[in-house]
């Protein structure tokens, strides 16, 4: 396998740090064993913890004002995927990487999976793209793609879909991301039925498609592009959608997605209650779909999303089997850097929410008692888990701590020298 940060690096990275980590890791094995938890076990559990990072996500993110580009930025999936293999080796916790069509077409997908098998990373679900116009598209999405009026677009739009269909089962792919920015910006514009049932006639002909052991993961977004209406605007419409259309279609869920204040946790009990969850992008808002890095905002609410996974896992909740992505704009941050501490922030919240005392939490529950029912996730949510999650990856080989190892590396500053430098744009385009 090819390893871009040397191994020695990180061995002796990891030395000058076993002591420290060593003996924080015992005394949280102390801590919670007065709670009848065995950290080895925990350690366990948590070391099989996952999460996909987007291929789009390793490149200098924008605004619809400005894009300021970062030294040493990928020039093609190649490159993308060579970030995504750093990533995977200093935390150990992403191996599979989402492409995104057509920006990461190639002419021979056998060399692109090859690729990123010799930097040790897999592939995740395939994105579409019928949300902008492409190079020598016959056909503009202005006005749509899957929904449009003319139904020339909307087969441009599924011909698309099932390109990436075709292109997941060369990487080995088993779902594919299907989101729109299909609506409308003035009242009157769209006719909000005939453009729902275009969305499902266009999906059903997509679905039809899947391979037997394919997933469709249907992306609902409240707003943007499309500022007065959205055709998947909600969990409400993704999960009429997914009904619809059968077994395999699933709904995602954005954490960036929602109205201010949204409850998103209950809408995930929702989604498990109606064996329909399809699992996450995983990011911050403090505004709207902000994109920013996972748990940089709110953490409390990532660790409470978690605690309904994990509730759902325990108990045995049918069809539950979500996915998890990082998906991620990183403007101001080096996207690496980024993606590692975001990676590390949801295996945390996993972790955290491994630790809730269930019984007990159920029996506050079921006496109403409101205060320490709270207290019982504020436990575990303020456990400190760190320890943990250094052992875990120092064991499987990455890094104790990765920023400090990467940063060490000067992995950043060689891309530099052997990737030219992107001028800067206007937009985010």
């Amino acid at each position: 396998m090819t390893q871009q940060i040397n191994g020695q690096l990180i061995a002796e990275h990891n030395a000058q740090a076993a002591a420290r980590v060593n003996l924080d890791y015992e005394t949280l094995g102390e801590q919670l064993a007065r709670r009848n938890v065995d950290i080895h076990v925990l350690k366990d559990q948590v070391a099989r913890f996952a999460v996909a990072v987007p291929s789009w996500g390793v490149g200098t993110g924008g605004t619809r004002f400005a894009r300021f580009p970062g030294l040493g930025e990928p020039r093609h999936v190649f490159d993308k995927i060579q970030d995504c293999g750093v990533i995977q080796q200093l935390v150990r916790c992403t191996p599979t990487v989402s492409p995104h069509f057509p920006w990461d077409k190639v002419s021979d997908y056998q060399e692109l999976r090859q690729h990123a098998e010799a930097h040790g990373v897999g592939f995740d679900a395939v994105n579409s793209n019928t949300f902008s116009d492409q190079k020598d598209q016959p056909l503009s999405y202005k006005f749509g793609s899957l929904t449009h009026a003319d139904a020339g677009v909307r087969a441009q739009a599924v011909a698309h879909n099932l390109e990436c269909i075709d292109i997941g089962k060369q990487l080995g792919s088993k779902a594919l991301t299907v989101w729109i920015g299909d609506g409308s910006n003035f009242p009157g514009q769209s006719h909000f039925r005939r453009q729902f049932e275009r969305y499902l006639d266009s999906n059903r002909q997509i679905y039809d498609a899947l391979p037997a052991d394919w997933r469709m993961f249907l992306e609902h977004k409240m707003f943007e592009p499309a500022f007065y209406s959205t055709v998947i605007q909600d969990w409400g419409s993704s999960l009429l959608a997914a009904q619809t259309l059968g077994p395999k279609a699933r709904c995602l869920v954005d954490l960036g997605h929602h109205a201010p204040n949204t409850n998103i946790e209950m809408i995930v009990a929702r989604l498990v209650h109606a064996r329909k969850l399809a699992g996450f992008h995983f990011n911050d808002s403090k505004y709207g779909d902000d994109d920013l890095d996972s748990g940089s905002i709110n953490p409390f609410q990532l660790f409470l999303v978690f605690n309904e996974l994990v509730d759902a896992a325990q108990t045995g909740a049918a069809e539950f089997d979500p996915a998890y992505m990082l998906d991620q704009s990183h403007n101001v941050t080096d996207p690496i850097e980024s993606l590692m501490t975001s990676a590390v922030t949801v295996q945390r919240c996993f972790a955290q929410a491994l630790l809730v005392d269930r019984t007990a939490l159920t029996a506050y529950q079921d006496s109403n008692d409101v205060l320490m029912a709270a207290q019982t996730l504020k436990q575990a949510f303020h456990t400190d888990v760190t320890p943990l999650l250094q052992k875990i990856r120092m064991e499987a080989g990455g890094a104790a701590d990765p920023v400090l190892a990467y940063r060490a590396s000067g992995y950043r500053k060689q891309m530099a020298a052997i990737r030219p430098a992107s001028g800067p744009s206007s937009g985010i385009v």
